[in-house]
This record gives C-alpha cells, sequence and structure tokens, in this order.
C-alpha cells in the first residue's frame, strides 16, 4: 500500500471513530432526555390521577411514636407532604386489632380508640385531612388539596359475636373487613395459624359476610386461609378485595400470599388483589434478608439494654429500615405483571402495607414513592389507561359495586 493510500485509510478510520463516538454521545444525551421526560409524565400522572391505597397503618405506628403528620415526619412511611409529593389521595387508614384481644378481651374497645384516632387527625388538621366513607367523598375531595382518609378494620375480632356491630362499624366509617388476621377468630381461619378451627368459615362468619354485603362494607380476603377464601366468593353477592396481598407464585407455599387459582377466581368475583409493598410479599429471598436485618435489630437492642416498642428502639429500627431497603420497585411491578397476564388490567391496585411492614424496596420507601412506581409501569409499556386504573379506578369500581348492592337490598 502506497504511503499516501494509508494516510487517506487512517483519516477514514479516525473520522469514523469520531462519528461513531458523537454518535454515542448523542445517543446517551437522547436516553437522559427521554429518562427525564418519563419522570416527567409519571409526577403529573401521579396528580393527575387519584392514588387509592388500601393498608396503610398510620394508627398502629402512631400509638408507638407520636409525630405531627401534618407536616413532614422523621420517621416511618406516611405523612401529608410526602403523600401531597407522591401523589397520593386516598390511604385506608388501617384500623388494627391485634390477634391477642381476641384471648384478652377488648378488641372492640381497642378498634374505637383508633377510629377516634384517625377521626382527630382531621379535626386535629383540617386543612390536610378529610374523612371520606363514600366513592362520592373521594370524588368530591380530589383536587381540594386534603387528603381523603378512609378507613378498613385488620381483622374481625371488634364485631365480636354480634351482628349489630356491624351496622355500628359502618356508621363509624369503616368500610373493608379483614376477616381475621394472624389467628382464626369468631369468623374463619387464619393463613399463618396451622390450626384450621372451622376449615373455612365459621356459622357466624356465613352471616358475617352476607351482612357486610347488606350494609355496604367490602370484604377483605387478605390474610384468610385458602379454604376461607373460596367458601367467601361462593357466598358474596358483591366483589371482594385483598387489601394487602401479592402473589405466590414470587413465595412458593407461603399461603399469605394468593396463588394463580385464587386469583383467576378473584376476577370472575370481579374483585381486586391490592398489592403490598413490603418485601417479604415479593420474594422468597427478600423474606430471608428482611428476617436477618431485624435479628440484627433484635440483637441490638438487647446488647443495648432497649426495651421494644421504646422509644428508642423505635427510632432505632426506623432507621435500619429506611438504610436498608430489599428489593426495588420493578420487584412491585412483576406482580401487576403477573395479575394482568393472567386475568387482565381490571383486577389490581395498590395495597402498600406502608407502616405495617419491616422491609421495603428502594424507591418506595414511603408514600412519596407512587410516581416512581408509575415510571416502572410506563417504561413497561402501560398505557395512561391501564395507569389510571391501577391507581385507583380498579378498586373504585368495586367499592361502587358494594355501595350499590347494599343499597338495592335495603
Amino acid at each position: 500500500m502506497k504511503a499516501n493510500q494509508m494516510i487517506g485509510l487512517a483519516t477514514v478510520v479516525i473520522l469514523g471513530l469520531f462519528a461513531i463516538g458523537c454518535g454515542s454521545e448523542e445517543a446517551a444525551q437522547q436516553s437522559a432526555s427521554s429518562e427525564t421526560d418519563l419522570q416527567a409524565k409519571a409526577d403529573a400522572l401521579a396528580q393527575q390521577n387519584i392514588i387509592v391505597d388500601t393498608h396503610v397503618d398510620i394508627p398502629y405506628r402512631m400509638t408507638e411514636y407520636f409525630e405531627d403528620i401534618s407536616g413532614r415526619t422523621e420517621l416511618g412511611d406516611f405523612d401529608y407532604v410526602r403523600a401531597r409529593e407522591g401523589g397520593l389521595d386516598v390511604p385506608f387508614m388501617s384500623i388494627y386489632v391485634a390477634s391477642e384481644f381476641q384471648e384478652t378481651g377488648g378488641a372492640k374497645a381497642e378498634a374505637e380508640r383508633l377510629i377516634d384516632m384517625v377521626e382527630k387527625f382531621t379535626t386535629d388538621w383540617p386543612d390536610q385531612f378529610a374523612m371520606a366513607t363514600s366513592v362520592s367523598d373521594v370524588e368530591s375531595l380530589f383536587g381540594s388539596g386534603k387528603i381523603a382518609l378512609a378507613m378498613g378494620m385488620e381483622n374481625g375480632a371488634p364485631v365480636e359475636d354480634n351482628l349489630e356491630n356491624l351496622a355500628h362499624f359502618h356508621q363509624r366509617g369503616i368500610r373493608y373487613i379483614t376477616l381475621t388476621h394472624g389467628k382464626a377468630n369468631q369468623i374463619c381461619d387464619s393463613s399463618y395459624d396451622p390450626e384450621r378451627k372451622w376449615n373455612g368459615l365459621s356459622p357466624f362468619g356465613r352471616d358475617v359476610v352476607a351482612e357486610m354485603n347488606r350494609l355496604g362494607i367490602m370484604v377483605d380476603i387478605s390474610h384468610v386461609s385458602d379454604s376461607t377464601f373460596y367458601q367467601v366468593l361462593r357466598l358474596t353477592k358483591a366483589p371482594v378485595i385483598a387489601s394487602h396481598s401479592a402473589l405466590r407464585q414470587f413465595t412458593p407455599g407461603w399461603e399469605r400470599n394468593m396463588s394463580d387459582d385464587m386469583l383467576k377466581a378473584l376476577a370472575e368475583n370481579g374483585g381486586v388483589i391490592m398489592i403490598a409493598f413490603g418485601s417479604s410479599f415479593l420474594s422468597e429471598t427478600f423474606q430471608k434478608q428482611n428476617d436477618t436485618i431485624q435479628e440484627g435489630v433484635a440483637d441490638y437492642l438487647k446488647e443495648n439494654n432497649l426495651k421494644d416498642g421504646s422509644p428508642e428502639a423505635v427510632i432505632y429500627s426506623q432507621k435500619q429500615r429506611k438504610a436498608n431497603p430489599i428489593g426495588t420497585v420493578d420487584d412491585v411491578v412483576k406482580h401487576i405483571d403477573r395479575v394482568v397476564q393472567l386475568v387482565g388490567i381490571d383486577h389490581v391496585g395498590f395495597g402498600s402495607d406502608f407502616d405495617g411492614v419491616f422491609g421495603l424496596p428502594a424507591g418506595l420507601q414511603d408514600v412519596s414513592g407512587f410516581p416512581n412506581l408509575i415510571e416502572a409501569l410506563l417504561k413497561k409499556g402501560y398505557s395512561e389507561e391501564d395507569i389510571a386504573k391501577i391507581c385507583s379506578g380498579n378498586v373504585l369500581r368495586v367499592w361502587r359495586q358494594v355501595e350499590e348492592i347494599a343499597a338495592a337490598s335495603n
């Protein structure tokens, strides 16, 4: 090859490499711009759509460690400022009554105390919070700047053995009841309890389901045993919800989550599964990681003579859980994806379990994270219409149907 030919070839190569470099830089800039656009779109959709989260354990957190949730708080997952940032409009306040009350008594009184607490949020901070007991309330409060506080009772123990208590709690604003929690109660068996006292619903539990339909209280099948779930679906006249559950496909053998067959039955009922964000719901691997971190917290408390539940212990535990996210937003999307693939877009929503679980995924460690979840859904190809259904459309449809069935039966 002659010298001038070699020089010419070298020039072509250099110009080619330069062009490739420029192209790579331009592609990177376009990618960054596209990412920024997607983030902006997710932020906008979080504010434009009503977002309903059917399970937030703030009353329980406030019992352990009180903070002014009308402003930005140091601990926990929920407060007004972060809810507004994340676009959360309707958190269902969990009226959680521990299974211990089934043995000691006082379940009804405990529920009353927590309902009083939630109502006090709206009187202490009327510019930030308002009660919501109907779909109409939710829709009228949207855009007002106020967070609409709905209430769901986690554990039917406060109903005691008296069906009239259901009407009482409905009057007090309870709009769903998780039939049981960690142990079998007077209504049904629990997914966590090896004892199958009733092999599903008790005779009283069957009456409870019918009365909830009549009153307009959504039946929540999170926490119940598989046999309870199928018996509820055979009895109910209204669609049901799983207020905070995920899929057993990712946690094999864990009855707390729902199997594919259960999900299909739920869809046939017209119901909706509200996907929990807690890391333990998302995968077996995360369950083990979660346990390891919690064991480390317990060891620290013991070594430093800190009583579990004390302010010092709560602060340390909260800081550890924030410093150790488990999983990512994409792990929540995997569950949503599987629901959509199996039964369609109309049967899934958000049921975070914020303030009720230890481990949470990166990007979803508090209520400000909903735009991150929406962005992840956009990346997976979900349309704006799809996202509107997941954010609230599906669960509001169920709630409205429950209201209509109750109105028609009275």
